[in-house]
């Protein structure tokens, strides 16, 4: 009896040979940008700016510079063009990249930046 439960166990041993698991997806920055960033800014240039402005073609452009929106202090007298590593320390704390910055949102995963930032790359 002693060997077949040794059999037994062996067996269950052999039978819980590791599957590899799929890959996992990189996250979808057009998803995240909706989900976390759409209820304030917009991504084309004809639609209404919300709460913040529209970030249609913001990589390439001067800070605190969207015709028609009403920037904080800060913002308005910036003097930088918004660029891969400004946005991604502009997502990490906007206060640090400009003081007295109105934006509460914070992304603390560099991976979700990421995907933002490619995403928002992408629309200009």
């Amino acid at each position: 009896m002693g060997l077949g439960f040794c059999s037994a166990v062996t067996f269950v041993g052999a039978s819980s040979a590791q599957i590899p698991l799929p890959a996992a997806k990189p996250p979808d920055g057009a998803a995240l940008f909706k989900q976390q960033c759409a209820t304030c800014h917009t991504t084309n240039l004809s639609d209404a700016a919300r709460q913040g402005p529209t970030l249609a073609q913001i990589v390439g452009r001067k800070a605190g510079k969207v015709e028609g929106f009403h920037y904080s202090p800060g913002l308005a007298q910036a003097d930088f063009t918004w660029d891969e590593n400004r946005l991604e320390a502009w997502l990490t704390n906007p206060q640090a990249v400009v003081p007295g910055a109105i934006m509460p949102y914070r992304q603390a995963k560099a991976e979700t930046r990421a995907a933002i930032i490619a995403y928002l790359k992408g629309l200009n």
